[in-house]
C-alpha cells in the first residue's frame, strides 16, 4: 500500500468489519452502539463489528465511530474508500443554550475542545 485510497480501502474494512460494496451511498455518524442496534433490529439487517460497529439497509450505513475527535476524524479520512453522497452526524453536544429543545438541529460552525 502506497497510495492513500489504497489505505484506506484496506482499513475501513478491517476497522468496521464490512466489504466497501455493502456500504450505502449515505452515512449515518453515531457515537452510541444502541444506535447501530436498534437500525439493524429496525431493518432486520446484521450488525456488524470490529472497533467500529455498523450496519447497512436501503443505502444507508450507520456507523459508530466511537468517542473523540481522533476517531471522528479518522473514520472521515476512511469513508474516502466509498466516496458516500452524504453524511449525518448524530449525537449530542455539550454546552448549548436552554432555548434549544430535544430534536432542535444544530449546524455547528465552530468546535471548541478543553482538553
Amino acid at each position: 500500500m502506497t497510495t492513500r485510497e489504497e489505505i484506506v480501502k484496506d482499513w475501513l474494512p478491517r476497522y468496521t468489519g464490512m466489504e466497501l460494496d455493502e456500504f450505502g451511498e449515505y452515512i449515518l455518524l453515531v457515537n452510541f452502539s444502541n444506535y447501530v442496534r436498534k437500525f439493524a433490529e429496525w431493518n432486520q439487517v446484521p450488525v456488524k463489528g470490529r472497533n467500529m460497529q455498523c450496519a447497512t439497509s436501503d443505502g444507508i450505513t450507520i456507523i459508530n465511530f466511537g468517542m473523540g475527535s481522533a476517531n471522528a476524524a479518522t473514520i472521515i479520512d476512511l469513508l474516502l474508500a466509498v466516496e458516500p453522497k452524504a453524511c449525518l452526524f448524530l449525537g449530542k453536544c455539550g454546552g448549548l443554550k436552554r432555548k434549544n429543545s430535544v430534536g432542535d438541529l444544530i449546524l455547528p460552525i465552530a468546535g471548541i475542545r478543553g482538553d
